[in-house]
């Protein structure tokens, strides 16, 4: 089965490196108090608490894209009509020249 992550252990400062086998990037990094001796992240309130603000903060930006494009949409049909009643005069002058 081919493995999608590796985990490295760094040899000065025994920091834990996750790392994605086919981009060969860094996908996480913890330092040697970060990880318990599982090898598994500890986790502390101040994780949570960020990743709660980083949610919501999705979640608002969300509600307003999905309200920009609803207001544009229903713009629309008026600038599909402008643009055909612009695009007729056009071709109206064009036939008097």
């Amino acid at each position: 089965m081919d493995t999608k992550e590796t985990h490295i252990t760094c040899p000065c400062c025994e920091s834990r490196l996750e790392v994605d086998v086919r981009t060969g990037t860094v996908v996480r990094w913890r330092k040697k108090g970060e990880v318990d001796e599982t090898g598994k992240p500890v986790l502390r309130e101040s994780d949570w608490s960020s990743a709660n603000q980083k949610v919501g903060q999705r979640l608002d930006s969300a509600t307003e894209r999905f309200d920009a494009g609803l207001t544009r949409e229903k713009s629309r049909e008026k600038d599909l009509d402008d643009l055909f009643r612009k695009a007729s005069d056009k071709l109206g002058r064009k036939g008097d020249d």
